[in-house]
């Protein structure tokens, strides 16, 4: 049986708009699964998403060197040429993706993606999969 999610999208869009320079707004599962999106389209926002699942995995290893550390990534941020890529958790396995051109305010788009994870949060979980399927 297939679980059709509620369209997500437009919580992202407060986001994308109030932060000028903000490129690309996705919500991904902790496996790469594109959940939903806003101002990009389709095809980026599932490359992000893959891209994405790496780069959580990989911070999750690095936390093992600290010793308090539960080992669940909260915030990523790569500083690129042309601007920056944001990978925050959202809720459980679910994680939030912003890329910004490089005149973005960091400070700023870090606290809305702050604000929208407590804001939204259950609605950004993403279910356990099982057999390939989510349920």
């Amino acid at each position: 049986m297939i679980q059709h999610r509620p369209n997500m999208d437009w919580m992202l869009k407060d986001l994308a708009e109030s932060v000028p320079q903000t490129r690309h707004v996705v919500v991904l599962s902790s496996d790469g699964l594109r959940m939903a999106q806003y101002g990009t389209d389709t095809d980026t926002a599932d490359r992000l998403a893959a891209a994405c699942a790496g780069l959580q995995s990989l911070a999750g290893a690095v936390s093992a060197e600290f010793p308090q550390s539960d080992g669940r990534m909260r915030m990523v941020v790569i500083e690129l040429d042309g601007g920056f890529f944001y990978l925050m958790a959202a809720g459980a396995g679910a994680y939030l993706a912003v890329l910004a051109d490089e005149g973005v305010d960091a400070g700023l788009i870090g606290q809305r993606m702050r604000d929208l994870v407590a804001r939204i949060g259950e609605h950004l979980s993403s279910p356990p999969r099982h057999d390939g399927q989510a349920g």
